[in-house]
């Protein structure tokens, strides 16, 4: 058996058993007072019932009678007159009733009352009732009842009560056994998916466990398992990424360099190969940055100060900065923003994200064709899209396009001098603001950004 089931198994049973003989224990004084008030009560009032007799004829023929009558149970009766002389007694009087019988008080009322009911210590168990003849007391009507009948009576109680605590606590230790096995299976079979899980095992399946909250646990623990499983992937695909975008540039550099350094190369061709080794380190440092940005987003550490932006004039100082680049491309940028549209951003990051989706539509689009930036207030939501007049992207390769190192083209993307973040890192700095962003392109038509904010 599992420990978990051991815990839960003991933790009910000591529950229970504790709930049990607290019930028991309560149960049984109960009965146990009951049945000693019940004797008490019956022999007070067969007392009674002599009195009543013997006060319609105290006479000896009835005294006689009463006498016979009793000498044929287990109870004793003794009558005495007003001084404590015996009068009459259905049988011995043994000292012990003697020592009971001087106890008396001095008052003892017409209903009788109950001299001895230590029914544990003492031999018998007694009541007195006075008889009354013409208002006065003509004598006492003493009751005894050998306490032996009263012990074994309980002493049958107890073996009653010991067999049915015996029988229940046998059927709870089966009841708690099932219930823990049934209670605490699909625990074992979510702890051992765990261990497997912890072992770099993602493919992990568990049977249907119910729609209560061990149920909910272990949807969850298949969740976490494909989502792991498709995180070892990507870490994967990003560690191979990063170490082939590495390598290409560190290649270039180690290789012109050996070559540049040699004697036998000419000034020019030396200042050619260093031109391309100053190339190659601004895309490494590139690549360096953009991971670095990544490393803090993905940390929670890359900080948003955001503050009232009024989008027309914001655009317009981001078109500033691009436009000799698309005019070197021969290219045109046409802005529509209503002069009324606010938004609230973080203009250092949000420009981050405006020049690289306007550069990408540069770089992948071909001279005399327009970029168009426009920003409309849609239903309380600011719509931004960058719409250019491109080579547009493959349906199959959309889905995938914000994804860290993912290319389209990989060979025209590395000579443009990407690193394949732009776009995870556009994605993310969205998302900080609060926003999504989609993409809808068409081949040879062109591929339009839209950010919601």
């Amino acid at each position: 058996m599992n420990k978990i089931s051991i815990k839960i198994g003991v933790l009910f049973f000591l529950a229970i058993f504790l709930l049990e003989c607290i019930s028991m224990v309560f149960l049984h004084n109960n009965i146990l007072h009951s049945r000693v008030h019940e004797e008490l009560t019956s022999l007070q009032t067969r007392g009674n019932n002599h009195r009543e007799i013997l006060e319609a004829s105290f006479h000896d023929e009835t005294i006689r009678h009463i006498a016979m009558m009793e000498a044929r149970t287990d109870i004793q009766v003794i009558l005495t007159r007003p001084d404590g002389t015996i009068y009459m007694s259905s049988n011995r009087v043994t000292e012990d009733m003697k020592k009971i019988m001087k106890t008396v008080p001095k008052h003892v009322p017409h209903e009788g009352l109950i001299l001895e009911d230590d029914w544990k210590n003492e031999a018998y168990i007694a009541s007195i009732s006075p008889v009354l003849v013409d208002q006065k007391i003509t004598g006492y009507v003493y009751m005894f009842q050998n306490t032996q009948k009263i012990k074994e009576l309980i002493s049958g109680l107890n073996q009653h009560f010991l067999i049915a605590g015996l029988l229940s606590l046998l059927f709870m230790i089966i009841i708690i056994f099932t219930l823990t096995r049934y209670v605490t299976q699909p625990l074992i079979q979510i702890s051992e998916a765990t261990k497997r899980i912890s072992k770099g095992e993602f493919s992990v399946s568990l049977p249907k466990l119910g729609k209560d909250e061990i149920g909910d646990l272990g949807e969850s623990i298949k969740v976490l398992a494909s989502d792991l499983e498709i995180l070892k992937n990507e870490r994967n695909e990003f560690l191979a990424s990063i170490s082939h975008e590495l390598r290409t540039p560190l290649t270039y550099i180690k290789g012109y360099a050996d070559i540049a350094r040699r004697q036998e190369t000419k000034g020019e061709d030396r200042d050619k190969y260093l031109g391309i080794i100053f190339e190659e380190t601004g895309k490494l440092s590139k690549l360096v940055k953009d991971l670095f940005n990544l490393a803090k987003i993905d940390e929670n550490t890359f900080s948003i100060e955001k503050e009232k932006v009024h989008l027309r004039p914001y655009f317009q100082s981001i078109i500033g900065k691009i436009t000799p680049a698309l005019k070197e491309n021969q290219m045109d940028l046409v802005l529509e923003c209503s002069d009324d549209l606010y938004l609230f951003l973080d203009p250092i990051r949000f420009e981050q994200v405006i020049l690289n989706l306007i550069d990408n539509a540069r770089k992948y689009s071909e001279a005399n064709t327009k970029v168009r930036v426009e920003a409309r207030n849609i239903s309380g939501k600011v719509h931004i899209k960058i719409q250019d007049e491109g080579k547009g992207i493959p349906e199959e390769d959309l889905p995938r396009i914000f994804e860290r190192f993912y290319r389209v083209d990989k060979s025209r993307t590395r000579a443009l001098g990407g690193t394949g973040l732009g776009l995870a890192i556009v994605k993310q700095l969205v998302e900080s603001h609060g926003g999504t962003i989609k993409v809808t392109s068409h081949p040879n038509i062109g591929t339009t950004f839209e950010i919601i904010l």
